[in-house]
């Protein structure tokens, strides 16, 4: 992907590029633009140790904290853009169409937090369904599918499957 920022910022850190430096303040978001993937919105946050490209993660807008998508989380969800590890600060994408981390998924299957931390899937999991985030495609050999999302969250509430 190569995602180019659109939003009005001067000295961007490109989207999928990690830093040990803060260059922008946690939480804040920018417009970027793929030739391939259309728009989307991103939001600069902290890293966490084992985050790879694609990992879903919750995040805290507070304070730009992010952890590794895991059963029975709740709060607002984003896929790291970049391998952001702990100390460390990055773009994910909360809005848009995405490429993120998959178990055997199928086009237009609902999303659903997968046992393995920072991996979705398409099996339906009572409580764990990702709200606002649909896949687009099948998985591929990568471990990575299309999802669109529209500011995703979980609450850990049952839903209508």
């Amino acid at each position: 992907m190569a995602w180019r920022i659109t939003s009005p910022v001067i000295g961007a850190q490109r989207i999928d590029e990690t830093s040990t430096t803060q260059n922008f303040p946690l939480g804040f978001i920018v417009q970027a633009k793929d030739p391939d993937y259309g728009s989307g919105e991103f939001i600069y946050l902290k890293g966490i140790a084992s985050t790879a490209v694609g990992s879903w993660v919750t995040y805290n807008v507070a304070n730009g904290t992010t952890a590794l998508l895991a059963p029975n989380a709740i709060g607002a969800v984003a896929v790291a853009m970049s391998a952001n590890v702990a100390s460390q600060y990055g773009w994910y994408q909360i809005s848009g169409d995405a490429t993120a981390s998959a178990a055997d998924v199928a086009d237009s299957g609902k999303v659903y937090i997968d046992t393995a931390a920072g991996k979705c899937d398409d099996a339906v999991v009572v409580g764990d369904r990702v709200n606002n985030a649909k896949w687009t495609s099948d998985d591929a050999t990568t471990g990575l599918a299309r999802v669109y999302l529209s500011r995703p969250f979980v609450t850990d509430q049952k839903d209508a499957t």
